[in-house]
């Protein structure tokens, strides 16, 4: 089975959002500061439904916040 990562834009996407902070994001959607840096750092994958707050916090469709490479 091929292995893959999911990458993010979360980082751009705060500092285009009138620079709005991890914990602003965090209290967006309903968790930790820990969590959004985490999940910024691709050390954490966010759940899905996690995935669509995040993007919904931007107004934005999900994969314009996260996407998924597959390494061969």
């Amino acid at each position: 089975m091929n292995k893959g990562q999911i990458s993010n834009n979360i980082r751009r996407l705060r500092f285009d959002h009138d620079e709005m902070t991890q914990k602003e994001l965090a209290e967006k959607t309903g968790v930790s500061r820990q969590t959004i840096v985490a999940i910024e750092k691709a050390k954490y994958s966010p759940s899905l439904e996690l995935a669509f707050q995040i993007a919904h916090a931007f107004g934005r469709p999900v994969q314009d916040v996260f996407s998924y490479e597959i390494f061969e």
